[in-house]
């Protein structure tokens, strides 16, 4: 292998590394947002949900910019590797690295799933909270809104 392209991919594996660790920042303050976010949400806190909520939306903003930075690095490894972006693999790009800095690029990215998924399982939890305390909701709604059906005092009537 010449000495330009070995050259060529430590510069692009130094790419790849700078953004794992911007992936990893990234995803650990989104879990912390959307951690928050669910705490606020078992506080009934409406304000800190919505606080959160807007937060959750800019920091998912600045993910976008990483996920297009993402597919720019993929379609350069791919013309690295003489492949297309959607045959890169992690495997392959691990590939033109050294031994250890190939299982520092694979724990990285490894981190940065379980990252994800931890995301992906809290938003879940969130979701189906919000859910919860909205058919709560609903149905109080519909109890103050109902007439009674026994000629009787209704749950919110001052003159009961």
């Amino acid at each position: 292998m010449s000495a330009a392209l070995l050259a060529s991919d430590a510069a692009l594996l130094a790419t790849v590394r700078r953004h794992l660790e911007r992936q990893i920042e990234s995803a650990r303050r989104l879990l912390e947002l959307v951690l928050r976010q669910g705490a606020a949400i078992r506080e009934r806190d409406t304000e800190a949900v919505l606080a959160r909520l807007a937060e959750i939306k800019v920091e998912m903003a600045g993910r976008q910019a990483l996920e297009d930075e993402r597919d720019a690095l993929i379609g350069q490894v791919g013309a690295r590797l003489g492949v297309g972006a959607g045959d890169v693999t992690l495997g392959a790009l691990a590939g033109l690295a050294a031994p250890e800095e190939a299982a520092e690029i694979e724990a990285r990215s490894a981190e940065l799933r379980g990252l994800l998924a931890e995301i992906a399982r809290e938003h879940g939890i969130n979701q189906a909270l919000m859910r919860q305390e909205l058919t709560f909701l609903d149905h109080l709604i519909r109890l103050v809104g109902e007439p009674p059906s026994d000629g009787g005092n209704r749950l919110m009537d001052v003159e009961a």
